[in-house]
């Protein structure tokens, strides 16, 4: 009866022991998934700057092109 109980905590220890390592493993994993999210995250932040400011210069020249081509108009009127 004795060993039955000891074999009984044997199995219990063998399974905790187990369970602390794949909490390790799951927690090792958890970090390297955090740091790229963080990586994935701060690149998407430079892209969409990158997109903004790809924006903004493509509206500064319509701007331009636009005032251009009043000027354009207005020439050939007055010709």
């Amino acid at each position: 009866m004795e060993n039955e109980v000891i074999l009984h905590f044997e199995e219990i220890e063998k399974k905790v022991e187990n369970l602390i390592e794949r909490c390790k493993s799951l927690e090792a994993d958890k970090l390297q998934l955090k740091d790229k999210i963080d990586k994935l995250e701060q690149e998407l932040q430079e892209k969409a700057d990158a997109e903004k400011r790809n924006s903004e210069e493509k509206a500064f020249i319509r701007s331009k092109i636009d005032n251009l081509l009043i000027k354009l108009k207005d020439i050939g009127e007055t010709s």
